[in-house]
């Protein structure tokens, strides 16, 4: 329904895909689903805990496309150069949530004004801010391919600006939610907009879509979190993090044509090839003997975000009662047509 023809699995599962057994159960049953096209991402560490390199030769050999600890960011640097390092000889891609935990310890929102007025423990900006400084550093030091996950800092945009610039393999990705929602959206205690990272400021926001427009920013992500109503339905401090993004993706992301940001081509591009390129898949292309893998988009339909017609099982999105145009209307997986 959300149009999507391939996807990218982080390894945040039970057991931890950081074993050739665990990437091949994934890929079976994705197989017998035959709904997309599923990429795992196999762990960094064994067990995602930050300590011991997973073992990338194997993982890859199963079918990884990247490594990454999802949402847990390695917090040791000489474990995060050593992967970067091991990650080159494998030609594989190394993708981190850049967090600092010292900083960003208790934190349920962005650390701001809108923080203070209600009493919440903040998340500053300098918490993603120094991870990415540190893990650019590595990347220039290393040569490995580096991929940040949703930046959601204007810090973080400047750096990967700057670092491109400088020749280092970094690309990274940005999420509907932060090029569309500032931190305002939390002021009702409103679980459905506690994501991590969180909800940043205006500035934040602005810069963030310049990165998209310059092309700083190669893709939008959709950092697809589902969490049951239980979940979220507790106090603000206590709910878990996480947002759903596969629905809403292409009409959220296609507002930025209708305010005059990017082009319909460029968002398309920022949803297909481009992340396919990051990766070093052979995606997100209409050309001649490639995969008849194709999203049809009525760019005309108007609809309103209604969580409870969702097909996913997952209700938790912020954009509840939003009015978007543009909606998917056919995915195509392979020739074969799976929605509707």
């Amino acid at each position: 329904a959300g149009g999507f023809t391939s996807v990218c699995c982080m390894p945040n599962t039970s057991p931890v895909n950081d074993n050739q057994s665990v990437t091949e159960f994934i890929l079976d049953k994705a197989r017998a689903a035959g709904l997309a096209h599923v990429f795992p991402i196999g762990a960094i560490t064994k067990g995602s805990e930050g300590k011991e390199l997973a073992e990338f030769g194997e993982l890859k050999d199963a079918g990884c496309v990247a490594v990454s600890d999802d949402g847990k960011p390695v917090m040791n640097g000489m474990v995060m150069r050593r992967a970067l390092e091991y990650a080159r000889a494998f030609a594989l891609t190394v993708v981190d949530h850049c967090e600092c935990l010292h900083l960003s310890e208790g934190g349920c929102m962005h650390e701001g004004l809108v923080a203070t007025e209600m009493g919440l423990h903040g998340v500053p900006a300098a918490a993603e801010d120094v991870m990415v400084a540190r893990n650019l550093a590595l990347a220039e030091l290393t040569g490995g391919r580096l991929h940040l996950a949703h930046l959601s800092t204007a810090g973080s945009v400047r750096m990967v600006r700057e670092a491109k610039a400088r020749g280092i393999k970094v690309t990274a990705e940005a999420c509907p939610h932060h090029f569309l929602l500032t931190d305002e959206a939390v002021r009702e205690f409103n679980t459905n907009a506690k994501m991590n990272p969180p909800l940043r400021s205006r500035k934040d926001v602005d810069t963030i879509k310049a990165g998209l427009k310059d092309g700083t920013i190669d893709a939008i992500a959709t950092d697809h979190a589902p969490h049951a109503d239980f979940e979220k339905q507790r106090e603000f401090d206590y709910a878990p993090f996480g947002i759903v993004g596969l629905e809403t993706a292409w009409g959220l992301a296609l507002t930025l044509v209708d305010e005059g940001l990017l082009s319909v081509e460029q968002v398309v591009a920022l949803l297909t090839v481009q992340p396919a390129r990051a990766f070093g898949l052979s995606k997100g292309t209409l050309a001649v003997g490639a995969d008849a893998d194709v999203t049809l988009i009525d760019p005309d339909a108007q609809w309103v975000v209604e969580p409870e017609q969702f097909r996913s099982k997952g209700r938790n999105t912020p954009f509840a009662g939003w009015k978007l145009k543009g909606r998917v209307t056919t995915t195509i997986v392979g020739g074969r047509v799976v929605y509707p």
